[in-house]
C-alpha cells in the first residue's frame, strides 16, 4: 500500500518578494513625504520671520497663495465671510467729541458730507483730526452704519484736505517685490507732520494691475485699473489708468489695484455681479469682512474708508456717501486695513489713532518696518517739531468690536 501523499506547501516566496516590495514602497514614501514635510516646514518658517511687520493671518495665507493653494483659500474665504452680519444697531455715542461737528457744516477746505443716519441711531458726526501751523484742522473723522439691512456693521470714514497735505507711497519689505533696502516706515523726521497713514492694495502677484515708485516700474501699469497716482507736488488722486507702461515725469508714484469701484459719483456698473471676475475671484465680492477703499472728491480732497464685515456693494456706497467721485478697493480681511490719524492733544502732544478701534489695533504701525506697501500723508506746511507719543500712551478711543458686537 502507497503511503499518503503529503501536501506540497505553498510557494511564499513571490509573497515575500511583493512584501519586501511593498515595505520598500513604503518606506519611500514615506522618507518622500518627510522631505516634502520639511521643506514646507522651513518654507512657513522663512515666510514668517520675513523682515518687516505682518499678523500671523497675513503671513499664513501669503504662504498658502504662493505655494499653489489659492483656489483652496479663496472657496474657505467665501464659506468663512458668507454669513452676513447682525442686524442689531452698535452704540456709537462713544465716537462723538466734544469738538465734533455735523454733516454739512462747511470747513476750511470742504463742506463735510451729511452720512446717512440709521433709524434708531444718533447723527453721525464728524471729530476734527491733525491741524495746520495756522490751527485749522486739515481732516475729518465720522463713523456711520453703511448698510442698513445689517445695521451692526460700522465704518469708520476720513476726509482728509488734499491741499494742505502731501502724500507718500512707500515700498514695504516684501510688497512689492523690491531689493530688500527699502526703509518700509515712516521717516522720522516725517514724523511730527504727519496727518494719517493708511494701507494700500492687495499683493501684486494677486493682480492684474502695476506699481510705480521711485522711478522703477515695480510691475508695469495697465489700462483700466483704478490707480493711486501721486504727483512731483504730492498731490493724491484716484483714477482709472489709460497711460499704458509709460509713466509722466510729473508723476512719483502710482498704485493699482483693480478696477475703480465708484465712477463719477456712482457704484461702477457690476460691482456686485462681478462676473467676469474684475473684482477678485468669484464671489469675493459678496464676502461680509473687513474692507478698505480709497477715493477722491470733486475738489481733489481724500476719503478713505475703512468697515467691518461689509460686501464691495456696501463699502463702495460708503465712498459715494462719503462724497466721493472715483474710489478703489484697498486690502480686505482681518489685519490687513488700517488707518491711523493724528492729532495734537491739550499737551501740544502728537498722538496716533486707528480709524476702526477693536478692528484696527496698531495706530503706530507705520512708524517701523513693515512687509506690506503703505501711503502716509504729513502737512504741506511743516509745524514745529513737536513731541509724540507712543501708542500705549495714547488715550484708548472706544471700540468698534464692542460697539457693534462684531
Amino acid at each position: 500500500m502507497l503511503a499518503p501523499t503529503r501536501p506540497t506547501p505553498p510557494d511564499h516566496s513571490d509573497d515575500r518578494q511583493i512584501s519586501r516590495r511593498e515595505v520598500k514602497i513604503w518606506k519611500l514614501l514615506a522618507a518622500a513625504a518627510l522631505v516634502v514635510l520639511t521643506l514646507a516646514s522651513v518654507s512657513y518658517a522663512r515666510a514668517l520671520l520675513t523682515p518687516g511687520y505682518a499678523t500671523w493671518n497675513d503671513k499664513t495665507s501669503s504662504w498658502i497663495r504662493d505655494h499653489g493653494g489659492g483656489p483652496v483659500l479663496n472657496a474657505y474665504e467665501n464659506w468663512r465671510y458668507a454669513s452676513p452680519p447682525s442686524d442689531t444697531p452698535p452704540d456709537l455715542s462713544g465716537f462723538t467729541s466734544a469738538t465734533a461737528i455735523a454733516g454739512g457744516t462747511p470747513t476750511s477746505f470742504a463742506t463735510l458730507p451729511v452720512l446717512p443716519t440709521v433709524t434708531g441711531s444718533p447723527a453721525p458726526t464728524w471729530t476734527p483730526g491733525r491741524t495746520g501751523a495756522d490751527g485749522t484742522p486739515v481732516a475729518y473723522i465720522s463713523h456711520y452704519q453703511p448698510d442698513p439691512a445689517h445695521r451692526s456693521a460700522v465704518a469708520g470714514v476720513a476726509i482728509v484736505s488734499g491741499s494742505a497735505t502731501v502724500a507718500h507711497l512707500v515700498d514695504g519689505t516684501s510688497q512689492p517685490r523690491t531689493d530688500g533696502n527699502a526703509a518700509a516706515s515712516v521717516p522720522g523726521s516725517e514724523v511730527p507732520n504727519l496727518v494719517a497713514a493708511f494701507n494700500s492694495g492687495w499683493k501684486m502677484k494677486d493682480l492684474a494691475g502695476g506699481y510705480f515708485s521711485n522711478g522703477v516700474a515695480r510691475q508695469d501699469l495697465q489700462n483700466g485699473q483704478a490707480s493711486a497716482v501721486v504727483d512731483d507736488s504730492g498731490h493724491l488722486s484716484v483714477i482709472d489708468w489709460s497711460s499704458g507702461a509709460a509713466v509722466d515725469p510729473h508723476i512719483v508714484a502710482v498704485r493699482q489695484n483693480l478696477p475703480l469701484i465708484v465712477d463719477h459719483g456712482s457704484i461702477a456698473a457690476g460691482v456686485h455681479s462681478n462676473a467676469d471676475s474684475r473684482w477678485g475671484s468669484a464671489k469675493n465680492q459678496l464676502q461680509y469682512t473687513e474692507r478698505s477703499a480709497l477715493g477722491t472728491t470733486a475738489n481733489g480732497d481724500l476719503v478713505y474708508v475703512a468697515a467691518s464685515r461689509v460686501d464691495l456693494s456696501t463699502l463702495a456706497q460708503a465712498l459715494v456717501d462719503a462724497g466721493a467721485v472715483t474710489g478703489m478697493e484697498l486690502d480686505i480681511h482681518t489685519g490687513l486695513t488700517e488707518f491711523n490719524s493724528w492729532t495734537v492733544d491739550h499737551t501740544g502732544t502728537l498722538t496716533p489713532t486707528t480709524i476702526l478701534p477693536g478692528v484696527q489695533n496698531r495706530p503706530d504701525r507705520y512708524l517701523a518696518p513693515d512687509q506690506r506697501d503703505f501711503f502716509y500723508l504729513t502737512l504741506t506746511t511743516p509745524t514745529p517739531n513737536q513731541q509724540w507719543a507712543a501708542a500705549d500712551t495714547a488715550s484708548t478711543p472706544p471700540s468698534v468690536v464692542d460697539a457693534a458686537g462684531i
